[in-house]
């Protein structure tokens, strides 16, 4: 049975995302663009995720003028977003007026397939964001966030990917955050995946522990429709495995994606001495090429590494890092084993950080950590011990229902808001999710507009070029 596999390229977001803090500009990326086009890929990934935030906060960039820009250029591919459900790309949940605006918008400026996810796979967390793609006629590709555990069994996933088709689903993606994803486990998953649900499946991991190209490869052997990989020049390390690599083992073999390598040659050279400059330039730290088998022993994404990497040497602890890698998995433990992703990575890294430090556990807590205890991000994977959830809230009653039921609409408050700045409807979304940051733009715009020099709005408004 032939299964020709489609290629997702990830440079323009996760692969930068990864391996530079998300600092590829949109001018790095447009003279590539029409050749990237032509090459045949399922789609390009192209937005969401962090580089919404990092547009504004270190390019002084407009993430909705990128996405608009991409999309003149790239006429034939379909474009590709990242979309944390509930928390759209910001860190809080966010009423349903303002996720249904977004993804309005997100699909009227030109992005073709959203894939929505929830750091704790409560399904309730992607209702909205699923309802509202469908209703504006965009892919929704409904992913899990895949992780290790007790609860975590093929009969977990195989129920999850039934419901994600139920709830509306066009297509399921396995993502893998943080390269746990092991070959013959691949196999196995997208097996199961396949018998339970009809939909095309799409695999999503990260190099970080080593194994990332021998997972697609097992993936590909039991029947995925899709491989996430990035041009060679931004692969491997904490990014994904390599197209090229990829097209190359597949090439006649009845999954061949039927792409020609010599297209793909002038994407590599085009992205060659961009790599370089990233590495001369300090942007590309050499330690996010290493292989990290640690991820496979902490779960520890290479993100959330970087993170525990700087709270420690800011407290000047830098020699507690192993016993704080050892406390995470435990912090973990305590709290329902959620999948280690934005924000869960975050809250629960940072906690760990705290129980290592103050040489206690728990003596300090964190508001987030209190948070998801609570009940305020959903509903942990397994359900937390009572005496510990009385240690942390004492007697405050966890939620049980959808958080966002507690959020009245947010719209025209959030219009009111920001009504001296807004030049394009888009400017209240790009306001509720980051409204310090957006504000420093909206103020670098302005004086740009209005013929400032670029290093004066700069440095009067405190907004860092890089």
């Amino acid at each position: 049975m032939m299964n020709s596999v489609k290629i997702t390229e990830t440079v323009l977001r996760d692969s930068h995302q990864s391996l530079i803090a998300t600092r590829m500009t949109t001018e790095e990326m447009l003279p590539i663009l029409s050749a990237m086009d032509k090459v045949g890929y399922h789609s390009l990934e192209a937005w969401g995720g962090a580089t919404f935030d990092a547009c504004m906060r270190f390019l002084n960039e407009d993430p909705w003028e990128r996405l608009r820009k991409i999309r003149e250029q790239v006429k034939n591919t379909k474009l590709q977003m990242l979309f944390r459900g509930q928390n759209i790309l910001g860190y809080r949940h966010y009423s349903d007026d303002v996720v249904e605006y977004f993804v309005q918008k997100s699909i009227a400026n030109g992005i073709d397939i959203i894939r929505i996810f929830d750091a704790l796979n409560d399904p309730r967390n992607l209702k909205t964001a699923i309802n509202a793609t469908k209703r504006e006629g965009g892919h929704v590709q409904a992913a899990f966030s895949y992780t290790t555990g007790p609860v975590y069994t093929m009969e977990y996933y195989s129920k999850y990917a039934k419901l994600l088709e139920e709830m509306g689903a066009d297509s399921i993606c396995i993502k893998d955050m943080a390269g746990l994803l092991k070959p013959y486990d691949a196999y196995e998953l997208v097996k199961v995946l396949k018998e339970s649900v009809k939909l095309p499946i799409q695999l999503h991991t990260h190099y970080t522990s080593g194994l990332a190209s021998m997972t697609l490869m097992k993936a590909v052997e039991a029947g995925v429709d899709v491989i996430d990989t990035a041009i060679s020049p931004m692969a491997m390390g904490t990014s994904q495995p390599p197209t090229e690599a990829m097209v190359a083992a597949l090439q006649g073999t009845p999954y061949d994606t039927g792409i020609d390598l010599s297209k793909l040659d002038s994407i590599t050279k085009y992205f060659t001495p961009l790599r370089e400059r990233y590495l001369s330039d300090g942007l590309l730290n050499p330690k996010a090429l290493k292989v990290d088998v640690n991820a496979l022993l902490y779960q520890v994404p290479g993100g959330m590494l970087s993170n525990l990497m700087s709270q420690l040497a800011q407290a000047g602890k830098s020699d507690k890092l192993t016993e704080v890698l050892e406390e995470v998995p435990r912090v973990r433990a305590d709290v329902g084993y959620p999948p280690l992703v934005t924000p869960s990575s975050q809250i629960v890294g940072t906690q760990a950080v705290f129980n290592v430090i103050m040489g206690e556990r728990y003596k300090t807590v964190t508001k987030e950590f209190k948070g998801i205890v609570h009940g305020d991000y959903g509903k942990t994977p397994v359900p937390i011990d009572p005496a510990f959830v009385k240690k942390i809230i004492g007697d405050e009653k966890p939620i049980t229902y959808r958080p966002a039921d507690d959020l009245k609409p947010e719209l025209e408050q959030l219009r009111a808001e920001i009504a001296q700045y807004l030049e394009q409807d888009e400017d209240v979304l790009s306001y509720a999710l980051f409204p310090e940051v957006s504000k420093k733009f909206f103020e670098f715009r302005k004086a740009k507009k209005y013929g400032l020099d670029a290093d004066h709005a700069d440095k009067s408004l405190g907004v860092h070029a890089i």
